[in-house]
């Protein structure tokens, strides 16, 4: 089996696992999962005595509820805020949206501090990237089906750097979603986030990635390999032809243009093309009558 066969092959698997699994993370929501230790807050509360703020807020503030987060909805695997307005996600899953402030109708983003800006327009940043990436993907699949149709070794370099740019875009959007996350746990960007928590709520509370951040990074890996093996078909698809042309070369007869010879038998007089012209049809001295 010729390798541009099996490296196709490979890099055709590869490309379609690395967008499924890109997509399925880009549409959950389990990026991050959040437990909040509910029962510790409010012992600690009855403990301590006065702490009526603390109990409110436990009981309207949706950072005080175990949640998982996403690129667009936060969910409520267990108990939900009762002054928070969610909807069913089409898991099952109550939730509400992330607001990117797209459109900034009421200006809202105007009061934000310089910090909460930064951490807006890497949000916004990430979705853009990880939608070119997509389109990207979708540009390679056509130029990938012509190269196979075509055996071109072009098409299939251009499908291979079609993929890789997907690659950099989503690596680039992963980068931005740390981003964000550094922001959110390290920067005053809102009550919402963590340096705005109160002590309580910081101890009782444990993060840690979920399965869709997991297949992004496996997605991003297999995009790289798919990158890898297009070139590697591409390489075998230009040997191939080229091995087939010096094939064919062989077969090619050059044909020269050649006097027409007369053999010469002992005992029997030279051809006539061996005397010197000019030659006449008939007898140069008149007919003869008999």
């Amino acid at each position: 089996m010729p390798c541009s066969a099996v490296t196709l092959s490979l890099a055709t698997i590869t490309a379609v696992i690395a967008a499924a699994l890109l997509s399925i993370a880009f549409s959950t929501d389990n990026w991050q999962y959040i437990e909040v230790k509910r029962a510790q807050i409010q012992q600690y509360a009855a403990k301590r005595g006065g702490q009526e703020s603390l109990l409110e807020n436990m009981n309207n503030k949706y950072y005080y509820y175990t949640r998982t987060k996403g690129l667009f909805r936060i969910c409520y695997p267990k108990e939900r805020p009762p002054t928070v307005e969610t909807y069913l996600s089409p898991v099952e899953t109550h939730c509400h949206n992330i607001d990117y402030f797209i459109p900034d109708v009421d200006n809202q983003t105007k009061l934000l501090s310089e910090d909460a800006m930064t951490r807006l327009h890497m949000g916004r940043s990430m979705i853009a990237l990880f939608i070119v990436a997509f389109l990207m993907v979708f540009v390679a699949f056509w130029t990938g089906v012509a190269g196979c149709w075509r055996r071109s070794p072009g098409n299939i370099t251009s499908t291979a750097i079609l993929i890789l740019l997907a690659c950099l875009l989503s690596a680039g959007a992963m980068g931005l979603w740390h981003g964000v996350e550094y922001y959110e746990k390290e920067k005053v960007v809102g009550e919402d986030f963590y340096q705005q928590w109160n002590n309580v709520l910081r101890d009782e509370t444990h993060m840690w990635y979920d399965w869709s951040y997991m297949l992004a990074w496996i997605g991003v890996g297999f995009s790289l390999v798919s990158s890898t093996l297009f070139f590697s078909a591409a390489t075998c698809l230009r040997s191939e032809k080229d091995s087939e042309k010096a094939n064919n070369v062989q077969y090619i007869m050059p044909v020269y243009p050649q006097k027409q010879q007369y053999a010469a038998y002992p005992g029997y007089p030279a051809p006539p093309a061996a005397y010197p012209g000019p030659y006449y049809h008939g007898s140069q001295y008149g007919p003869y009558n008999y």
